[in-house]
């Protein structure tokens, strides 16, 4: 699972290399340089450059599709919504149109 405390990578998912691309996902979300170095190159040696190409384009459209979505007004789950209160309040962002819905 995605964000699982201590995950491995040793979980597959039940997709062909799918330990190597779940670590390569969480490395490129995450902040740590070093980890994302180590989870690319693991990802490459699983999947092949071609493969490391498709799993980032993978990874950037679902960072993009989940930011589609809030842009359009989708309300925020409640997890997100807890996250983000004291930003959002910060900018003022629910005083926004599509906030207000």
């Amino acid at each position: 699972m995605l964000g699982a405390p201590g995950n491995d990578g040793n979980d597959d998912g039940g997709v062909a290399h799918g330990g190597a691309l779940i670590v390569f996902a969480e490395g490129v979300l995450g902040d740590d340089d070093a980890a994302l170095d180590r989870a690319r190159r693991r990802a490459r040696r699983a999947v092949g450059a071609d493969g490391l190409v498709d799993a980032a384009a993978v990874v950037g459209l679902f960072n993009a599709i989940d930011r589609v979505a809030d842009a359009t007004g989708i309300p925020l789950e409640p997890q997100k919504a807890a996250a983000s209160a004291d930003f959002r309040a910060a900018l003022a962002i629910d005083a926004f149109a599509a906030g207000r819905g």
